[in-house]
């Protein structure tokens, strides 16, 4: 009785377990399921359908590839809002990210009066210390701001090449703005005058590398012509002006119209600037111009508001007359006219005369006659100021009883004519005439307002000056491959010798080193390297030390000759570059050589631009060379 009692107690202890057990269970169960779904509704509001969701008992596992670490934490905070934070296992992993673009690297460079000051973002391997200490030396003054900022990327293709020719071109730059980036300078500069813009122009354009690419705003204000001069001719060679001045473009464009309707061909070159005496200047001039042409032949003169019109000999009375009286009416009341008509002279009858020549060669020669052995000696002593001491020759004679305002007509002759390069100036009592050739463009002009202020109005001058380009001292500069070129045609003339196996110029080459010196010095910038190469005989160390030394012998004779080489260099190349056959006498001969080449820097192409990509592609970067051979002996 007693075992049955204890077997149905027992019993009912294991069913009551077995019963915990399954309510157990069925609670985990409902739990995970619970805890699961509530889990993915919550991820599935949020938009956050790639994340998986797995309970096991009270933890909840969360499991995908999220975007970004800021998604995965949105997961995170938004299985936190169901199940309590600590029972939520992370495995979710995050998107491999890009690597952070470089930023844009660029500098702005601003400098004047005041000082010097740079903005921007450069790479962190450009020497910010190195770069202010040279815009220090730059502007002459420790006034330099610097709002540089530094990122620590690699420089980009192009940056190094563009940032050294930003500061080498600042030198030059005394009021400018200038922005650099990778393989891009932008210069914004004002310059005094229309020469110093093209002069600047083109020695900026000739400096920068290929790989640059640069812009140039470069500004020139208008000049003040002080007087406003305008002279307009008809004669034997048709119409022309010999100075033309306006104050706007469309003043330039009414008195250029009415040159051409008095039959002027060419295409006239009228300067704008400042100074104008009255805002009607463009209808007094047209007004002239016209009744110029009306009368055939002659010539109008504007100086400020006072207008001469000379007509040419031989013009009738009547129509002088009612041509003069009719342009006195119209011109507006600031401008005075005074009008000639020269009497008709005795071809027979030769006046006194006073000639100075101006040679190609710089030689002046003074003849015909002066009024005093003081002007004379007066004459004599301001040519020589003029022209070079050595250079003046005097074969003028005294005649008394000369025109009272012949002394200052020579005198203003003599300063006409140094403006020329090379011409004449004929001096008659009622003429003065200027003619020759100039590499100045505005010649014309400042002779024509010369004569104008010192002459007076009633004055008969003629200007018959031709611009030559190759005078000019700026568009007459030969680009550095025609500088080449020449050093080529003097260097296969004569050859640059070396005593036997030494770095000493043979006395023989020493006339060719003489031209090869006048050539650079007529060259302006020009970045050379002098290379010395020899034949293959001897060992190669004692070529290549050979070579080197000939090089820097050479670029020693050219200093010696007063040349400026801070832009060469002198480089060996010993045997490792020849051009014949070391097998024979003749190739060996050719070998022993110096070579002259222009240096050019290797492109480096802008970040991101296909044009100058192709450019690199396609390109030989190779400098043209000059060759010199050598004598005997490497």
């Amino acid at each position: 009785m007693r075992l049955s009692s204890i077997f149905i107690t027992g019993l009912t202890f294991a069913a009551a377990a077995a019963i915990s057990l399954v309510a157990a269970n069925f609670s985990v169960e409902l739990i995970e399921d619970s805890s699961e779904i509530g889990v993915r509704d919550a991820l599935d509001a949020r938009g956050l359908t790639w994340a998986e969701v797995e309970a096991d008992g009270l933890q909840v596992t969360l499991a995908g590839l999220a975007q970004s670490e800021a998604v995965r934490f949105q997961a995170l905070t938004a299985a936190g809002t169901i199940v309590d934070a600590a029972r939520v296992i992370d495995e979710i992993e995050v998107e491999a990210q890009a690597a952070i673009a470089p930023p844009r690297f660029s500098a702005e460079v601003l400098r004047n009066d005041a000082g010097l000051s740079v903005i921007g973002l450069i790479p962190v391997s450009t020497d910010r210390e190195a770069m202010v200490d040279r815009f220090i030396r730059v502007s002459g003054q420790d006034r330099v701001t610097d709002l540089l900022e530094v990122a620590d990327y690699p420089a980009p293709p192009g940056w190094e090449d563009a940032l050294g020719f930003a500061l080498t071109a600042l030198d030059d730059l005394p009021r400018a703005k200038v922005s650099i980036s990778a393989g891009r300078v932008e210069i914004t500069a004002i310059t005094d005058s229309a020469k110093d813009k093209a002069e600047m122009e083109r020695a900026l354009s000739r400096a920068a590398p290929p790989a640059v690419l640069l812009t140039l705003n470069i500004a020139a204000p208008r000049p003040v012509i002080t007087p406003f001069t305008l002279r307009f001719v008809i004669d034997d060679g048709g119409p022309h002006f010999d100075a033309c001045s306006a104050d706007t473009e469309h003043s330039r464009d009414a008195i250029l119209k009415a040159a051409a309707a008095a039959g002027m061909t060419d295409v006239g070159r009228c300067t704008v600037g400042m100074g104008v005496p009255s805002p009607t200047w463009s209808e007094a001039v047209t007004q002239s111009i016209a009744a110029l042409a009306r009368l055939g032949a002659g010539s109008v003169t504007f100086s400020d508001a006072d207008i001469t019109l000379i007509a040419a000999e031989g013009t009738a009375q009547d129509t002088f007359d009612t041509v003069v009286g009719e342009l006195e009416n119209s011109l507006p009341d600031v401008f005075a006219l005074f009008s000639k008509l020269p009497e008709t002279v005795d071809p027979d009858v030769g006046p006194p005369e006073f000639i100075a020549t101006l040679s190609p060669e710089g030689q002046v020669q003074l003849r015909g006659r002066v009024p005093d052995e003081a002007f004379r000696n007066l004459a004599d002593s301001f040519a020589k100021a003029r022209f070079g001491s050595d250079r003046v020759y005097v074969a003028a004679r005294v005649v008394p009883d000369l025109p009272a305002d012949w002394a200052a007509r020579v005198l203003t002759g003599l300063e006409a004519l140094s403006e020329l390069s090379n011409g004449a100036v004929r001096i008659q009592p009622d003429s003065l005439s200027v003619t020759g050739n100039t590499g100045n463009s505005d010649a014309r002009a400042v002779i024509a307002s010369l004569l104008a202020a010192k002459l007076g109005e009633a004055e008969k001058f003629e200007i018959d000056v031709t611009y030559r380009e190759k005078l000019d001292p700026v568009a007459g500069l030969p680009t550095p491959e025609e500088c080449e070129a020449e050093i080529g045609a003097i260097v296969a003339a004569g050859k640059i010798n070396f005593e036997p196996g030494s770095a000493t110029i043979d006395a023989s080459a020493l006339a060719t080193m003489d031209d090869i010196a006048e050539v650079i010095k007529s060259c302006g910038d020009l970045r050379l390297e002098i290379q010395g190469h020899t034949d293959s005989q001897g060992r190669e160390e004692m070529n290549l030390s050979l070579s080197q030394s000939r090089a820097q012998s050479v670029l020693n004779e050219l200093r010696a000759r007063r040349v400026l080489t801070s832009s060469f260099t002198a480089k060996g190349y010993g045997e490792a570059q020849p051009v014949a056959d070391n097998d024979t006498e003749e190739g060996r001969e050719a070998n022993r050589r110096i070579e002259f080449r222009l240096i050019q820097p290797e492109p480096s192409v802008p970040e991101g631009d296909s044009a100058l990509e192709s450019i690199a592609e396609n390109s030989d970067i190779l400098p043209n060379e000059t060759t010199s051979e050598e004598g005997p002996g490497q």
